[in-house]
């Protein structure tokens, strides 16, 4: 059961890996955004996209690096930990640029 639990984690990071790659591919946009407010909620669904893909990026690496090299899988670790914390970081960023441009608009 425990074997099943990590093949279907491992299954879900590879597909938001994919998803990712998909909305950065979305979000790119040649030309430039005239309204500030569009452009900052665009950088913060780029960052979120970017830093979530680094986190699948590290978790995946983690799978393949032989466990005997700890310095590297403590980076890795790190890397995956402060990445998955400025993902969420951005999440919570959206709502609360979206009030506060509100609040200005009011």
């Amino acid at each position: 059961m425990d074997s099943l639990k990590f093949i279907c984690h491992d299954f879900f990071v590879l597909l938001s890996f994919i998803a990712c790659i998909a909305g950065l591919l979305l979000l790119w946009e040649r030309n430039q955004q005239k309204d500030e407010a569009e452009e900052t909620e665009r950088i913060l669904f780029r960052m979120s996209f970017s830093y979530w893909l680094v986190y699948c990026v590290a978790f995946a690496i983690q799978k393949i690096v032989l466990p005997d090299w700890e310095t590297i899988m403590m980076s890795l670790k790190i890397t995956a930990a402060l990445s998955y914390f400025l993902t969420f970081s951005c999440v919570v960023s959206l709502p609360l640029h979206k009030f506060a441009v509100r609040h200005v608009e009011e």
